[in-house]
């Protein structure tokens, strides 16, 4: 059943007031997505509901990590008869007793929250510039801080991934193997020595020295990009481009992957540095986001293709997961325990430290603590702040 010209009837409107939806959660679309949405709509007809949410998804979701905002958004704007009169409801005085918390998703909340008409929203103060420096109050901020990445609303969200970018993670420094002049250096500069004699005839005046520098440890990351750590993957990606870019004025060699159900090598991301460039980069590169977690396979793919470029005895992995694996568990065991033996330290980035007494009950998790030298909670800007000193303090116990 075709729905007859796109000019006239509600459907259209229906669909276009649903793709602005979408754009208020977060999901990246343009006018000419919405147009084709229409089209695609006029083809499959609304006689199955089902087939209509698949068209539409078919040609407004082009990232792995919007199809669950997408689908639980489309339930609700479409589905639900009941939405008009709970949107109504929100704008009504509200009564005595408390409603039940609403399960849906922070973005999908904020994007059937009504919106106002434009021109009507309260103007900003301008005569305290200080105070509203980024969009929000000091007690605003610091909620934000404590705010778990996974209850973030689409604006919320948005504004952390760009605070993320500010956080610094000073990396430890070990002696390097290059010199550098230094009056105190334990090793003697013959080179310089001989080179000052020239200007003497010969005579040594004075025995210049050396000391190694120091440089950061290099690092390696692994990135867990499967659907349980949908909403942490983006913005630890966009914290970790902009803090292991440079460290105390000195480029560190790093090195990102990301890994679901198989392995992708960042690298041609990393090299951008705009970190909302490299965020483009990274979405066309992975495959698999948003889908399961094979930690041992992609550590057999690490081992077999890129160990020689960057695994050494000096280098520091951070692995970030919540060790939901669905592997085999010996598997991951073996390859971690390669892992171990070629790097300096292992440290598991745990955004599931967020729930008081967590345990790693589950089989790979179980794994991955066994052979992690330190297991560190990142599920919040407070807990970024202090993952540098908490890195420092771990490895300073062993």
């Amino acid at each position: 059943m075709l729905l007859g010209d796109a000019r006239r009837g509600k459907l259209p409107d229906n669909i276009v007031g649903f793709g602005r939806a979408l754009r208020r959660a977060g999901v990246r679309l343009d006018s000419a997505r919405i147009a084709l949405a229409c089209e695609a709509a006029q083809w499959v007809g609304v006689a199955h509901k089902p087939d209509l949410g698949a068209a539409l998804e078919a040609v407004l979701v082009s990232r792995e990590q919007d199809r669950a905002v997408f689908q639980e958004l489309f339930d609700a704007y479409f589905r639900d008869p009941e939405v008009a009169h709970k949107l109504l409801a929100q704008m009504l005085p509200s009564a005595e007793g408390r409603a039940e918390p609403s399960k849906r998703r922070p973005r999908v909340r904020e994007a059937l929250t009504p919106q106002r008409a434009f021109g009507t929203q309260t103007p900003r103060p301008t005569e305290d510039p200080l105070e509203f420096d980024a969009a929000m109050t000091a007690s605003d901020l610091g909620r934000l801080r404590q705010a778990d990445f996974n209850a973030l609303s689409a604006s919320e969200y948005r504004l952390v991934e760009r605070l993320v970018r500010d956080i610094p993670l000073p990396l430890p420094e070990v002696p390097a193997r290059r010199h550098r002049p230094d009056a105190r250096g334990a090793r003697l500069n013959w080179r310089g020595a001989l080179h000052e004699a020239t200007r003497t005839g010969g005579e040594l005046l004075r025995l210049p020295r050396l000391s190694r520098r120091a440089e950061p440890l290099p690092v390696l990351i692994l990135v867990d990009v499967s659907g349980s750590m949908e909403r942490y993957a983006r913005l630890l990606l966009a914290f970790l481009h902009a803090a292991t870019r440079q460290v105390a004025g000195r480029r560190v060699r790093r090195d990102i992957y990301a890994f679901g159900t198989d392995l992708t090598d960042l690298a041609p991301a990393l090299r951008l540095a705009d970190t909302d460039e490299m965020l483009a980069a990274t979405n066309a590169l992975i495959d698999d986001y948003g889908g399961g977690t094979r930690l041992g396979a992609s550590l057999a793919t690490l081992r077999t293709q890129h160990a020689r470029r960057l695994v050494g005895r000096r280098t520091l992995v951070l692995l970030v997961s919540d060790g939901l694996d669905t592997g085999e568990p010996e598997q991951l065991d073996a390859e971690l325990a390669w892992l171990r033996r070629r790097c300096r330290h292992l440290f598991w980035l745990n955004p599931l430290l967020r729930y008081e007494g967590y345990a790693p009950l589950a089989r790979g998790a179980a794994v991955l603590h066994r052979h992690a030298d330190g297991m560190l909670a990142i599920h919040n800007l407070s807990r970024l702040e202090d993952l540098a000193a908490s890195l420092a303090t771990l490895m300073t116990s062993r």
